[in-house]
């Protein structure tokens, strides 16, 4: 495998963006629903954990694992009929780990159009057979936009570092 610095890189080429972005598709049904007509959180959490899923994969052209998830914001409740849409890109990627940007949005049948309902951050490590880490290809940015995000990334995966190393432990 290629190195730059000592550091193991990914032998895939770099790909951009929108060659692993995601888009997915659900009807919320009335098992999913507690009895408010209301769709659990843990129901939506299940489906962002899905879409980075693939998103991620696509990317490092292999199966990956949940590292965190960074934050989840619940906009707006989703409700039983209602078709939620999640859509997925990678905004940040280091050696072997993956920021997934994810926009939960819902739309009743009878609206014109979907409304925003949540968004998260999810980190996924990529794996080989043996359950370890391995590097994922670089990422192309090819706009100030994705610039923008993936600086946005890297700060945000800096605090994660910092936080889950935790006092006298080393990063």
């Amino acid at each position: 495998m290629p190195r730059r610095s000592g550091i193991e890189l990914s032998a895939r080429p770099p790909k951009p963006v929108s060659a692993s972005r995601t888009h997915t598709v659900r009807l919320m049904l009335p098992v999913e629903a507690n009895n408010l007509g209301s769709v659990f959180g843990g129901i939506i959490l299940a489906e962002i954990d899905r879409v980075a899923y693939i998103t991620a994969s696509r990317h490092a052209f292999a199966p990956c694992l949940t590292a965190s998830f960074d934050r989840v914001d619940f906009i707006a409740p989703v409700h039983v009929g209602d078709i939620v849409q999640l859509d997925a890109q990678v905004t940040f990627v280091r050696r072997t780990s993956m920021e997934i940007w994810i926009q939960v949005s819902a739309e009743r049948i009878d609206a014109e159009r979907a409304q925003l309902v949540g968004n998260a951050f999810v980190t996924m490590v990529a794996i080989d057979a043996s359950g370890r880490p391995i590097p994922v290809p670089e990422l192309v940015l090819t706009s100030e936009e994705e610039r923008l995000r993936f600086e946005e990334g890297r700060r945000r995966m800096d605090e994660r570092r910092k936080t889950r190393a935790g006092p006298g432990r080393k990063e």
